[in-house]
């Protein structure tokens, strides 16, 4: 299927067996000396066949959800479609379940209606500058870390695992992307001493503003080449934001980076359902304490519970210490006591930590080969994915990243 081709006009497909709303919008895009028009004037299973995407901007599906089969049909067409358009869909209502599955399918947007064609224009001109989130290519590797206990140390796995996922790559950087969930006391940008610019309250207003230009812009980057989304601190205010806006940028974020590495809150919010199904690995992270065991077993049960066998949760055991010839728990009796097998436990060196975090510096700056670092890497890299002459690149090779600039003016009147 052929890519737009590169106009001063904007090719955009409309795909609706509503006859009132092809009339309004036919009468404001018509006016335009911008956009080419083109609808399929029926329900999407009858139109799917008479679609032409190749050399089309945008595409706008009208998706009837009272019809499983117009669903079905959308989740064939987006299964089916190498570099095609960025798809707009519209739909009667909208709740997380369907922004989880639209995402899932690399949806560029979801409206709901009733929209007017101005709103319509807007979501068009956006999709087509962020054409990334329903192209055909290879997405990002997304690692999430999520705290079983509080203090579990979650920060500092997180950090040391995009550091070490950005210098993954035999001859180049990955571009790797740290993203502090925890909106309310995230403390990514304290570790590595830098300044946050993450501002959520300037998106949630107007998130069609959010692209790859406004991103940028909200952008950390440490010395090391690690791109970093934080928020300020605002340890006096409880921050909750709208879970569509959130995965709107979740979902940006992962169309432009090799890597994605997540350091989520404690506290469940509306999107962490989202954050948990969209991860390649998950990973509970908690303490060698009875107390922490409990937690960390109590954690993976709701996970499983509430997000079936979609998400499959990895444990591991922080600061942990053996001891061969003294009393305390041993792998064996944590692997007892959380009911399963365990993914990991990383070896506890306080000193090591504390100063790595006091001067924003990884750990291996401090202590190249420190056993903390090693771990992580027998973590993320499994040993029968490993090369005798190093550390693979593991998804995909490191290649650069092209957004296509809007074909489709700001505004269409």
């Amino acid at each position: 299927m052929l890519a737009p081709k590169r106009t001063n006009r904007a090719a955009i497909l409309l795909v609706t067996g509503d006859k009132d709303f092809v009339r309004a919008v036919e009468q404001a895009f018509g006016a335009s000396e911008h956009v080419d028009l083109e609808v399929v004037q029926a329900p999407l299973p009858a139109g799917l066949d008479a679609l032409q995407l190749a050399g089309k901007t945008v595409a706008v599906i009208d998706v009837n959800l009272k019809n499983p089969e117009e669903l079905a049909a959308l989740e064939r067409l987006m299964t089916g479609m190498v570099d095609g358009p960025p798809i707009v869909v519209l739909t009667d209502r909208f709740d997380q379940t369907l922004a989880r599955r639209m995402m899932q399918m690399r949806i560029a947007d979801c409206l709901q209606k009733p929209i007017s064609p101005a709103e319509l224009a807007r979501a068009c001109a956006q999709a087509a500058r962020n054409p990334t989130a329903s192209a055909g290519g290879e997405e990002a590797q997304i690692f999430a870390f999520l705290p079983a206990v509080g203090g579990a140390g979650v920060t500092t796995l997180a950090v040391q695992t995009a550091m070490i996922l950005l210098n993954s790559a035999k001859k180049a950087k990955a571009t790797t992307c740290l993203v502090d969930l925890d909106f309310q006391h995230g403390a990514c940008a304290d570790y590595l001493d830098i300044e946050p610019r993450l501002n959520l309250g300037e998106i949630e207003p107007r998130p069609e503003r959010l692209d790859r230009q406004l991103l940028e812009v909200m952008l950390s980057y440490h010395a090391s080449g690690l791109a970093v989304i934080a928020a300020p601190n605002r340890p006096a205010e409880m921050r909750s934001f709208d879970p569509t806006v959130v995965t709107r940028l979740l979902d940006l974020v992962s169309s432009n980076f090799d890597y994605v590495v997540f350091d989520m809150p404690r506290t469940w919010f509306g999107w962490t359902d989202n954050v948990l199904l969209g991860s390649n690995k998950l990973f509970i992270v908690g303490q060698p304490t009875v107390p922490g065991l409990r937690q960390t077993k109590q954690l993976v049960t709701a996970i499983r519970d509430r997000l079936g066998d979609a998400v499959k949760p990895r444990v591991i055991i922080n600061r942990f210490v053996q001891r061969m010839f003294a009393s305390g728990l041993r792998q064996s009796d944590i692997e007892k006591a959380i009911g399963g097998p365990l993914v990991s436990c990383i070896p506890n060196d306080y000193a090591l930590v504390r100063e790595a975090i006091d001067r924003g510096v990884t750990l291996e700056e401090v202590k190249p080969g420190n056993k903390i670092t090693m771990q992580l890497k027998k973590l993320i890299f499994p040993e029968e994915t490993r090369e005798r002459s190093g550390i693979p690149f593991l998804g995909r090779k490191p290649a650069e990243r092209k957004v296509t600039a809007a074909l489709a003016p700001q505004k269409v009147t």
